[in-house]
């Protein structure tokens, strides 16, 4: 590229930051509903039916970011009124909690929202949900999380579980590549949060979430104690 050319478009590089591949993520939204029970916050959760993906797991109220959504939190809102039958003009929402990028290309946008009224357990999608509970908060600021690492690896070809032939993602010996990528690769390890309720695991995405919005309190309880 000639000086000339290039000068005329130099401007457009600026020092905002830039996700590389951010679009070849699935993305999902999901909100992390507040309920005041009996002067005390709760954090509501539901559980999957089990014969749905991820069957019988705990989770909060959310799903795909669809094209008709406006935005990420329009998603989060429809789907917690799907769901556990909230309408958004029943949801005060506070914030955003921390995006989370998963190891499984998913790209997770998290809210944390108050419940203006009591559930309606007549409202909830039986198809979908199996049942809806409440922890309360503090439970979550009292306990800490069990963490633990699991490795990941990049294959690059899968294996077609009934002839056990292999279909070659990465062709590392027709590129030249080393041949130790051939085979599957690397040393990065995602962290798994878990908490153990009475309703059973919480753990996973929704694990991390909780633990997020758990820090974020405590580092604004902090704040408040200097000041004071």
């Amino acid at each position: 590229m000639r000086k000339q050319e290039f000068d005329r478009i130099i401007k457009g590089f600026t020092f905002k930051e830039r996700l590389s591949g951010i679009n070849d993520y699935f993305q999902a939204a999901v909100l992390a509903p507040l309920l005041l029970i009996d002067g005390a916050y709760h954090l509501v959760f539901e559980q999957r039916m089990p014969n749905i993906r991820q069957g019988g797991e705990i989770c909060f109220p959310g799903g795909k970011i669809e094209a008709t959504d406006a935005s990420p939190l329009e998603a989060a809102l429809r789907e917690t009124h799907e769901e556990i039958g909230c309408a958004p003009e029943k949801v005060e929402v506070i914030g955003r909690l921390a995006t989370q990028l998963l190891s499984t290309n998913v790209l997770v946008h998290a809210y944390l929202g108050i419940l203006t009224e009591p559930l309606d357990i007549s409202a909830i999608a039986n198809d979908e949900v199996a049942s809806v509970f409440t922890v309360p908060l503090s439970f979550f600021l009292e306990n800490e999380p069990e963490m633990y690492d699991c490795k990941v690896l990049i294959h690059p070809y899968l294996t077609n579980k009934e002839t056990g032939e292999k279909e070659i993602l990465l062709p590392a010996k027709e590129l030249g590549l080393p041949a130790y990528y051939s085979e599957p690769w690397g040393e990065a390890l995602h962290k798994v949060h878990v908490y153990r309720t009475e309703f059973g695991l919480v753990w996973g995405l929704t694990a991390k979430i909780v633990y997020d919005c758990v820090q974020r309190i405590r580092s604004m309880l902090r704040q408040l104690e200097d000041m004071s």
